[in-house]
């Protein structure tokens, strides 16, 4: 008889125990702290928004003066 099939399900299931273990090893942030977060992880994309906004127009100035 083979036994590979009980096998997968002993090692999923040995899977599955050893997840819900470490899950309950996270400390996971407050809601406080994911907005705060979230505000920053925002700010910088809106920096780095305008800094690249800002080069492509100086470069497609640039571009359009060198080719004339």
């Amino acid at each position: 008889m083979d036994t590979t099939g009980f096998r997968v399900i002993d090692k999923t299931k040995l899977f599955l125990e050893d997840v819900k273990t470490e899950m309950g090893k996270v400390t996971w942030p407050t809601r406080k702290e994911t907005v705060a977060t979230a505000w920053v992880v925002i700010a910088i994309i809106v920096l780095i928004s305008l800094y690249l906004g800002a080069c492509d127009l100086i470069l497609a100035k640039l571009i359009r003066v060198i080719l004339r």
